[in-house]
């Protein structure tokens, strides 16, 4: 069964949470969690907080070893944007998009053998 958590308008444009996203994807939930401790960069920070949520979710459900489920989907989509003009020289505006995101992690027990 596999442990969901969402952030929804998260106030970080997608594309700087992607490069965490596939970094974390197909490993162990408390690896990619100490992968991302030592991350310097604040896309990083949400992504980690994302992944503890998924683990209490699991270990809320009942789910044992936590820490050895693999993180199946680490997923950072494009949410809607605050449309802002910047005046620009002779009389012209430049569009200023500031870009939200969607950021979903999905843990699930590794496979059995």
């Amino acid at each position: 069964m596999a442990y969901k958590a969402s952030h929804r308008f998260a106030r970080i444009a997608a594309t700087k949470i992607l490069p965490f996203a596939t970094l974390i994807r197909g490993r162990r939930a408390g690896e990619a969690v100490e992968l991302l401790k030592y991350v310097p960069n604040r896309g990083a920070r949400m992504l980690e907080k994302v992944l503890k949520s998924a683990m209490a979710n699991a270990e809320d459900q009942g789910a044992r070893n936590v820490d050895r489920m693999v993180v199946v989907e680490a997923r950072a989509n494009g949410g809607p944007m605050f449309k802002r003009i910047m005046p620009r020289a002779r009389g012209m505006a430049y569009m200023i998009k500031r870009r939200f995101a969607h950021i979903d992690v999905s843990i699930d027990s590794p496979a059995q053998k």
